[in-house]
């Protein structure tokens, strides 16, 4: 019996490093005493954090395709299919890791199941938790509004309202399904002969829908065993709350629809999903959008209350008159005051998380001394007050240090004034590799006395030490548990607060939910932080628009006169930025600082860029490639 397994990777080096791993250290010896044969395809879609050369030097067995582009999932796993020689086929996910026998019982469980065309297995995710979409069901129009209005969230265990999920079925209960998930979906030759493969005109989170439909459209059925388990620690919950997640949702139903549908309920179809996906849309946005200007509501609310209140004692004990200023210097002069006041502040950092009160005080100094240069500037009858102008700025300074003292004392997240320290990491597994997990801790920079081990993986005796010695994180050494038990501990384990890793036998680094610990630290994003992006959005919308301004003297000097004007537009709207990197789409990229180079170091710079990035490596890209606009 021969399995192959199409793995589609593109930028998740350790992911997939360990989920080959867990693939090649599985059972070989199927129940009637036949050997397994494992057929591994790794198709890659121009990673750039060295997951090409990892699986070659790791891993030469491996059939590897390497795409010099992202084509997407359905195209790059249809590569592997196409190519496959497999008695089953295996679609798997790279941030998977699964169970030494879950092979051997799917396919135990295929040959007592002859009717059986797919076959999927109860997905956890890092801490040990269920993943609903396991199973799903037929995507009706019932099923996908209830799912996208959050219906199946509050009513998990209703066959009608939370049938996208099956909520109905046990989730430790083998069963007949409608839809396997694309994370760990098997197929057998048989079906695959019949159906083909995946339909490429799927972005996301439609294939396997489609694909599971298409098996049971042929006569086979699809099956859920849950009897083994698999780790996937990316999945589509993460997006869930995105607007993003809630167009390509829609996007992929839609496509379904226009499949399998026609006529009236294709119609009401897309009617239903309209209606929710505006609703979702909707409370999406006012909840990021609340959550995004509380804070400087709060600022400007405190900052202009003090400021009234100052400029009320100011007129009466200066003046001697309680009306001295009209009432456009209360309307607008004040709250002008302090948009210039906050502006500087979130220019300077003062909103980004974590909290640093030096950024406040900086960026609303320079806004008074802004202030106080532009209130020189204006005319005698214009000025209002320049010493109410400075209490005024410094109590709105004041003020909103003191908004920063009451939320971190109200515990609120991103908001501590004081560094929180470090709870420990309990390591568990042998003497030798659990001293093995803590040097790479140690060369981490952890402090050596957070670290703390424990040779016994007993449940009882390691929640009591979670309990008592502040653990925040537990680590098992994968060399010494094998993934069944680890998941067991997890789950038995389970507690808010406390993450869970698995450091695996291979290699320096150690794999969690919340990421990735390693020495070389590809990993890295600085790009993304609040600051940077701030930073580059900033610089594309200011060279942008000095960009346009120069239109007259510099189209002449260019390459592609047509699309000069059209990218700087582009760019200023936000559709675009200057320097792309790792799927963000740009006019140029950090490889053409040196575009003669060879395609390794090209990679290099490229991580370097999202390593290391500062606003002046996009000016000095955009002044080399200056007439290729």
């Amino acid at each position: 019996m021969k399995l192959s397994i199409a793995i589609v990777n593109y930028n998740v080096k350790y992911f997939l490093k360990q989920c080959l791993a867990s693939v090649y250290h599985s059972d070989r010896t199927l129940s009637d005493g036949s050997t397994l044969e494992l057929e591994v395809w790794v198709v890659d879609n121009d990673s750039v954090d060295g997951s090409v050369e990892m699986v070659r030097s790791d891993y030469p067995q491996v059939h590897l395709i390497e795409n010099h582009d992202n084509v997407g999932f359905a195209r790059a796993n249809n590569q592997a299919l196409g190519q496959a020689t497999g008695d089953v086929l295996l679609l798997l996910n790279p941030d998977t890791l699964v169970e030494s026998d879950t092979f051997v019982q799917c396919l135990d469980h295929l040959a007592a199941h002859p009717e059986c065309g797919g076959l999927c297995v109860k997905m956890v995710d890092g801490e040990g938790r269920y993943l609903r979409e396991s199973k799903r069901g037929f995507p009706t129009p019932q099923a996908a509004f209830c799912k996208l209005c959050g219906l199946a969230r509050l009513f998990p265990r209703s066959r009608r309202l939370a049938a996208y999920y099956m909520g109905h079925l046990p989730d430790d209960q083998a069963a007949e399904i409608d839809i396997m998930p694309g994370a760990f979906l098997m197929v057998t030759r048989e079906a695959y002969s019949r159906i083909g493969g995946l339909d490429e005109s799927y972005f996301m989170y439609g294939e396997d829908i489609d694909y599971s439909w298409r098996i049971r459209q042929a006569g086979f059925t699809n099956r859920y065993l849950p009897q083994t388990h698999i780790i996937h620690y990316k999945g589509e919950s993460t997006k869930k709350g995105s607007l993003n997640y809630v167009y390509t949702f829609y996007n992929a139903m839609s496509i379904f629809v226009s499949k399998y549908h026609s006529g009236r309920n294709a119609r009401l179809f897309r009617a239903l999903l309209h209606v929710a996906i505006w609703f979702r849309a909707a409370m999406t946005w006012l909840g990021a959008t609340a959550r995004r200007l509380a804070v400087p509501a709060l600022d400007f609310a405190v900052a202009y209350g003090g400021f009234v209140l100052l400029k009320q004692i100011w007129a009466v004990w200066w003046r001697g008159d309680y009306a001295f200023y009209p009432p456009l210097y209360t309307l607008a002069v004040i709250p002008a005051y302090i948009l210039v006041l906050m502006a500087c502040s979130w220019l300077s950092g003062g909103y980004d998380k974590p909290l640093r009160l030096g950024r406040i005080v900086r960026g609303m100094g320079i806004g008074l001394l802004l202030l106080l240069a532009f209130y020189s500037l204006l005319d005698e009858h214009q000025r209002y007050s320049r010493m109410l102008l400075l209490a005024g700025s410094l109590w709105t300074i004041a003020a909103t240090l003191a908004n920063r003292a009451a939320l971190s004392a109200l515990g609120v997240k991103g908001y501590a004034l004081r560094t929180r320290r470090r709870g420990n990491t309990l390591i568990v597994g042998s003497l030798e590799e659990s001293g093995r997990v803590r040097q790479l801790y140690l060369a981490l920079g952890v402090p050596e006395s957070s670290l703390l081990t424990d040779h016994d993986p007993a449940p009882h005796r390691l929640r009591e030490r979670i309990r008592i010695e502040r653990i925040e994180e537990v680590v098992f050494c994968g060399a010494d548990m094998d993934l069944r038990s680890i998941i067991t501990l997890m789950e038995e384990l389970h507690t808010s607060g406390v993450e869970y890793k698995i450091a695996p036998a291979e290699g320096d680094f150690i794999i969690g939910t919340g990421g990735i610990l390693a020495r070389d630290e590809v990993y890295l994003d600085t790009v993304s932080t609040d600051t940077n992006r701030r930073r580059k959005r900033l610089f594309d919308i200011g060279t942008a628009a000095l960009l346009l301004l120069a239109t007259p003297l510099l189209i002449w000097f260019q390459q592609h006169k047509g699309s000069y004007a059209k990218h700087c537009l582009q760019v200023l709207a936000g559709r675009l930025t200057w320097v792309g990197y790792s799927g963000r789409p740009g006019r140029f990229s950090p490889a053409d600082i040196f575009p003669s180079a060879p395609q390794r170091l090209q990679e290099d710079l490229t991580l370097r860029y999202m390593h290391h990035y500062k606003p002046s490596t996009d000016a000095a890209i955009l002044v080399k490639n200056w007439n290729k606009i």
